[in-house]
């Protein structure tokens, strides 16, 4: 008796997704189209939105350094050990 219970618990909700699935998904879709079009529609709202969240220039003149290359390390070649020259044998 429990498992035709489950079972039937079961579909019943299975059904019920499958309905509000019908329902809701058109009206997500529409309203997400709906946004892409607009925007499309307008590109000089859309570039001044890229241009808002870009970050502001620095005046002119001014010098700003991103990269730093990492500097050789300093020590003394004796210190690090010997070299030992091998073959690989197969």
């Amino acid at each position: 008796m429990g498992l035709i219970k489950f079972i039937f618990i079961t579909i019943m909700v299975l059904w019920l997704i499958r309905l509000l699935l019908r329902l809701i998904f058109p009206y997500v879709l529409k309203n997400m189209f709906s946004k892409m079009q607009q925007s499309a529609a307008d590109p000089r709202q859309h570039q001044q939105q890229q241009q808002q969240q870009q970050r502001p220039r620095a005046p002119e003149g001014s010098i700003n350094i991103d990269y730093v290359p990492p500097q050789p390390k300093k020590g003394n070649a004796d210190k690090l050990g010997d070299f030992v020259e091998y073959e690989e044998v197969k």
